[in-house]
Formats: structure tokens, C-alpha cells, sequence
């Protein structure tokens, strides 16, 4: 670590940019750009797209430095929380996107309109399955797994609405998924 990084005070830079420093945004951005856009960068896995993050993240910081609470941990962690948010937001984003040409749309939506009645009633059949083995679990396992697959959170942000150790939680999504695939076989 740089002599300059272990002396540099991040809270300080926050409590400027919360009186709208500029000077004290170019500060942090020298500072910490090359760090976080690796974060970035190893969540998105396009550099372009990092580069992106990088930049909507740093308008964060400015916009809600001012919400920024030294007494709930460090300013350097504060920023890197804001990065990682704004690439796991784009991550998901990304990760919901489909581009298809018009010829695999046509094919799609004639594949849709052929699916025959037996096709909809088993896989009617099968959600009702699934909804039946997702009941025998214990309400954490289960819960875990709807945040995970459902409402598309990280097992952080399951912890945290579960109020429950990391750890604990990939358990409850690692034995609820084993479960499932039980009663589900």
C-alpha cells in the first residue's frame, strides 16, 4: 500500500463532497479509480461496461456523500459498497437482457403459439410440484431461496433482510436447493 493510501482520510473527502467540494471527489477518484474499477471490472467482466460503472458509481458518491455515517464503518469501505452496488445493479440488469434478430423472434413466437395443451398442463403441473416441495421446506431455507431466485439478491443482501450470518444463509440456499432437487426428482 502507497505511503499516500494509508494517510489519505476518506471521511474527510466524504464530508467535502457532502458540502459539494469537487476538488474532494477528483481526490478520491486519483485516489481509488484504479482499485475500484478492478471491482467493477470483476463483476461486469467487460472492461467498457466497468469503465461505465466506474463513472455512475463516482456520480453516487457525490449525490449521497452526504448520507455518508462515519460512525457505521470507513469511508474507503463506504465508496467501495457504492461501487460493488452500482456493478452488481448492472450485473443483474445485463443478466435479464436478451438480444435476439427478428427471424429468432418470429421463431420464438411460432414455438409459442404451437405449444401444445398437454406441454402447458404439465408444466402447470410441474409449478404446482414446485410450489408443493418449496412447502415442506422450513420457512429460512425457503425464504433464502425465493430472495435468491426470485427477487434476485446476492446472499449479502439475504442477510441482511434475514437478519442472519452470511455463512448461515448460503447454508439455508446450498440445503434448500438439495431439497428441492429431492423432492422435485
Amino acid at each position: 500500500m502507497p505511503a499516500q493510501a494509508a494517510t489519505y482520510d476518506y471521511d474527510a473527502a466524504l464530508r467535502a463532497c457532502a458540502r459539494g467540494e469537487q476538488q474532494a471527489l477528483h481526490g478520491l477518484y486519483q485516489q481509488e479509480s484504479r482499485y475500484l474499477l478492478g471491482v467493477a471490472l470483476r463483476i461486469v467482466r467487460q472492461r467498457a461496461l466497468a469503465e461505465d460503472v466506474l463513472h455512475d458509481a463516482f456520480l453516487n458518491i457525490w449525490r449521497r456523500a452526504g448520507s455518508f455515517d462515519a460512525t457505521r464503518g470507513s469511508g474507503k469501505g463506504w465508496i467501495y459498497v457504492v461501487v460493488r452496488h452500482q456493478a452488481l445493479n448492472v450485473a443483474r440488469a445485463r443478466a435479464h437482457e436478451v438480444s435476439a434478430d427478428e427471424d429468432t423472434v418470429e421463431t420464438l413466437l411460432h414455438e409459442r403459439q404451437s405449444h401444445d395443451t398437454g406441454e402447458a398442463y404439465a408444466d402447470q403441473a410441474n409449478l404446482g410440484k414446485l410450489h408443493d416441495c418449496l412447502g415442506h421446506l422450513d420457512d429460512a431455507k425457503r425464504n433464502s431461496i425465493l430472495y435468491a431466485y426470485v427477487d434476485g439478491c446476492s446472499h449479502s443482501e439475504i442477510a441482511q433482510r434475514l437478519q442472519a450470518p452470511l455463512g448461515t444463509v448460503k447454508a439455508w440456499v446450498k440445503r434448500g436447493l438439495a431439497a428441492l432437487r429431492e423432492c422435485m426428482g
